[in-house]
């Protein structure tokens, strides 16, 4: 095989290769947890004992979006690629640290017009039944 298609058959296999390593590192990493719950569940016989065995194996976050958190974030890396294209790049690079600081900007002000705490959300429900 000639010595300059490698890197090209690698690039294009690469793009196959991660998704399903992840698929399958998901799937062993959440397996001992499935036999975990199974084998447990057999010997409980309380429902109320069972959900809350599930409650616990359950990684997802209960908390909303903090808008003005990821926008902040988002803002800072939009003005780090504008100044890395600046220095080092070029115009380019420079666009696109625009355009993400761009979308923060956004995000931040999404942030303030939609309330995410439940603290947040009372107040605004408080000042709207006050009107």
């Amino acid at each position: 095989m000639d010595q300059q298609l490698i890197i090209p058959i690698l690039g294009m296999l690469t793009g196959l290769i991660i998704p399903i390593a992840v698929f399958v590192w998901l799937y062993f990493e959440g397996k001992g947890k499935r036999e975990t719950v199974l084998e447990i569940s057999k010997n409980l016989d309380d429902p109320a004992k069972l959900e809350e065995l599930l409650n616990i194996f359950e990684e997802r976050k209960k908390a909303p979006i903090d808008y003005r958190r990821n926008g902040v974030i988002t803002i800072f890396v939009g003005i780090g690629l504008y100044l890395f294209g600046y220095i080092v790049i070029g115009f380019i690079l420079e666009g696109v640290g625009l355009l993400i600081g761009t979308i923060g900007i956004g995000t931040l002000i999404a942030g303030y017009l939609y309330p995410n705490t439940g603290k947040e959300l009372t107040d605004a429900v408080e000042k709207y039944e006050k009107k």
